[in-house]
């Protein structure tokens, strides 16, 4: 680029980006130049305040017309609008928690560790391009390592990294064969580049090479997303690594997780004709990534059942969630978009709230298991009730975001002409096997006698838990607050856009 390029360059449209990266940099010379006498808590506060500048920056641009920059590489439409919201609103709330946290709060690399790895998943929603998309799925992907080993001289924690890392390394290594070969069957890595070469059909010889490709990189992207049979790390990972570390991998993570999905192949994989099925590649596989989101509910909801340790069960109740959502991205209906938009964003603030809790419960009663949840209800009636908000939302039921999130999820599986009658069965019959192990919470908490202990809680905390109930409890109620501004964008059109 020369330097009048440079001058007219749309800096504003990278806003967002461009705070993070200033201040990830700021956080790394505050760590050298503070001295030793101050609480590194300030860090913090200073990375909570950069998030918080970051998404105001990012609420302004939701006037700004599409537009590609950087050669294409980066794309500002609706669709990465919309997505990167979920993503700072998560990062400010778990922040407020990380702040709270006495193991996590004085550790400044865990701030810029985790700024740096936000940065990737926003630029992940962003990305037009392989090789960007590739970078910014690295950086949150080895940011995230350290910060689930962070705590290093705790052994669940050190285990925990190691599974991670491994699980970790080889899902990239199977996602980047897999781009090697459409990367070889196009000539590009520009994605939009790749959906016009592959819409004109595949020749017959070509044919399994791509559909080897879908395979690899489903398969690769399946670790992050935590999917079935894929999921091995995510229970060991959630119960070892600090419950900031947790909260960032179940939401920020997963939602990162999902936007890669999104991008890649409904962008390029949805659009590949087989010459000789005359199908497109996702037609084609779409009963094996059904049997994979029908297992992921089966199996995550079948396994909880038997879970005691909170972090744990919510570990497998995640790998249900992702295997819902993936219900609603087989079905590629009018409403697919907004249904998984609407499911992470209600994930975010349910699963964020319950694990703030089970965050205190475990620091004051030595443990995260259910029965240290045994008489909350008469120790502390209000945290009780948020308790009851968060768990009644993840079951599905009325009045509470999971519900509505839920609800469209499977009437979306019915609106296709070949519509999704096993997946949405397997959707309900799960949900309900869900209530066993969900309520067997509430039990503890309504109707077991246990420590009368009074748990008390720092503000940044009883800040997140307010926030995240009442979102819950919003969102459930009148869901049109969330699917207003969903709509008001042309989602579809902008995701499309050449």
């Amino acid at each position: 680029m020369t330097w009048k390029a440079l001058s007219e360059f749309q800096w504003g449209t990278m806003g967002p980006e461009i705070v993070l990266v200033v201040a990830a940099l700021l956080l790394l010379t505050l760590e050298l130049v503070l001295p030793k006498k101050i609480d590194r808590k300030v860090i913090g506060w200073v990375g909570l305040i950069s998030v918080v500048a970051s998404f105001i920056w990012l609420i302004t641009l939701f006037s700004h017309e599409p537009v590609n920059l950087l050669f294409g590489t980066f794309k500002l439409d609706s669709f990465s609008l919309v997505f990167k919201s979920i993503l700072l609103i998560g990062a400010i709330l778990i922040l407020l928690l990380a702040i709270g946290d006495k193991s996590i709060s004085d550790r400044s690399e865990y701030y810029t560790l985790f700024i740096t790895a936000l940065i990737g998943t926003m630029y992940m929603a962003s990305s037009s391009d392989l090789i960007t998309l590739f970078v910014g799925l690295e950086l949150l992907s080895i940011s995230s390592y350290i910060l689930v080993g962070i705590q290093k001289r705790r052994e669940g924690s050190s285990e925990a990294a190691l599974k991670y890392v491994i699980n970790g390394g080889i899902s990239t290594a199977i996602t980047l064969f897999g781009l090697s070969y459409t990367f070889g069957l196009t000539g590009t890595t520009n994605i939009t580049e790749m959906n016009l070469a592959l819409s004109q059909g595949v020749a017959s010889s070509n044919e399994f090479l791509l559909i080897l490709s879908f395979v690899l990189v489903f398969v690769g992207l399946s670790f992050k997303l935590a999917s079935v049979p894929f999921h091995m790390w995510a229970p060991d990972v959630y119960e070892g690594a600090p419950t900031p570390v947790t909260a960032f991998l179940a939401t920020v993570s997963k939602t990162g997780g999902f936007i890669i999905v999104l991008r890649i192949f409904l962008s390029v994989f949805a659009g590949a004709l087989l010459m000789e099925q005359q199908k497109s590649v996702f037609e084609v596989m779409q009963p094996v990534v059904g049997v994979l989101a029908a297992l992921s509910m089966i199996v995550g909801n079948t396994i909880a059942l038997k879970q005691n340790n909170l972090k744990r069960m919510l570990a497998y109740s995640g790998i249900a969630h992702g295997g819902y959502i993936l219900v609603a991205f087989l079905s590629i209906s009018p409403f697919m978009f907004e249904s998984i938009w609407f499911y992470l964003l209600s994930y975010t603030f349910m699963t964020i709230g319950i694990l703030t809790i089970v965050y205190n419960v475990q620091q004051q009663r030595g443990t995260d298991s259910l029965s240290s949840f045994a008489g909350l209800v008469k120790s502390n009636p209000y945290l009780a009730v948020a308790m009851t908000i968060f768990v009644l939302s993840l079951a599905g039921i009325p009045l509470t975001a999971g519900f509505i999130g839920k609800l469209n999820i499977f009437l979306g599986a019915f609106v296709p002409v070949k519509g999704f009658y096993v997946l949405g069965g397997i959707l309900l019959l799960t949900t309900v096997i869900s209530y066993f192990y969900y309520f067997g919470i509430l039990q503890n908490i309504f109707f077991r006698s246990g420590e009368e202990r009074k748990i008390t809680l720092p503000k940044t905390h009883v800040i997140v838990i307010l926030v995240c109930a009442v979102m819950t409890i919003l969102l459930g109620v009148k869901p049109s607050l969330a699917y207003d501004l969903f709509h008001k964008l042309d989602i579809v059109k902008d995701f499309f856009m050449a």
